[in-house]
């Protein structure tokens, strides 16, 4: 996996500004990985995708992954950090089997294929079933889903795939409301690639005005000495 260049991070970000969320972060893990077909990797599952994007975050952006959310009960700001180095390891734990077996029925890994399908279903029960009918592999009639069957498998493809929902239990300081919520990892690195994208272009802007240079020019400088340029811009 290769790190992105201030310039990879330019076109990047203007590729993937129209895209979805699920193709933003294919988009992301095919620049980083470009001897994987991107159909090949629009197949992984979800949690091996996630654990590429944890680690092109590492690459790029440092292993932490800091962020906050608003507690469900009072509004206070709840801040979290995260060692994407302990998160990859949990995958790397996993047991590598990528099919499980319930009641006679073979379920593969949910994949980012199989998300884009249901992605537009506003009833979250019957995208759950439709993406469990797209995981099952057995050459058998659609089966009739009860809820405690559509939780079970899903519980189990948990458990063989832990990093394709990324949980995090937060307290908040000032109520102590206990909670936990669900880390997007491609939204949170895509926010990541925004935030630097817009500094750079911002840092081109104000160097280039005053020095008359090209924008190649001015990413090709090294960060020292794009603020050393900033600080002698705005004296």
């Amino acid at each position: 996996m290769r790190a992105f260049s201030n310039s990879d991070l330019l076109d990047l970000w203007e590729r993937g500004s129209a895209l979805h969320p699920l193709d933003r972060g294919l988009l992301a893990l095919s620049a980083a990985l470009p001897e994987v077909p991107p159909a090949t990797l629009a197949d992984w599952p979800l949690g091996r995708r996630n654990q590429a994007l944890v680690e092109l975050h590492g690459r790029c952006f440092g292993a932490g992954l800091q962020g906050w959310s608003a507690c469900p009960s009072c509004g206070e700001k709840m801040e979290f950090e995260l060692d994407g180095r302990a998160l990859a390891q949990q995958q790397d734990a996993a047991q590598r089997d990528e099919t499980l077996m319930l009641n006679g029925q073979t379920f593969r890994l949910p994949s980012s294929r199989d998300l884009a399908e249901v992605a537009g279903m506003a009833d979250s029960q019957a995208a759950a079933i439709r993406l469990l009918e797209r995981c099952r592999i057995s050459d058998t009639e659609p089966l009739a889903w009860a809820d405690e069957d559509v939780e079970r498998v899903g519980e189990q493809m948990a458990r063989a795939d832990p990093l394709a929902e990324i949980r995090i239990a937060l307290r908040c300081p000032a109520c102590g409301n206990q909670s936990a919520e669900t880390l997007d990892i491609v939204s949170f690195l895509w926010e990541q690639i925004q935030a630097r994208a817009k500094r750079l272009l911002w840092e081109v802007h104000a160097i280039a005005s005053v020095y008359g240079w090209t924008e190649n020019q001015v990413l090709s400088l090294s960060a020292a000495r794009r603020s050393l340029y900033l600080q002698m811009v705005q004296a």
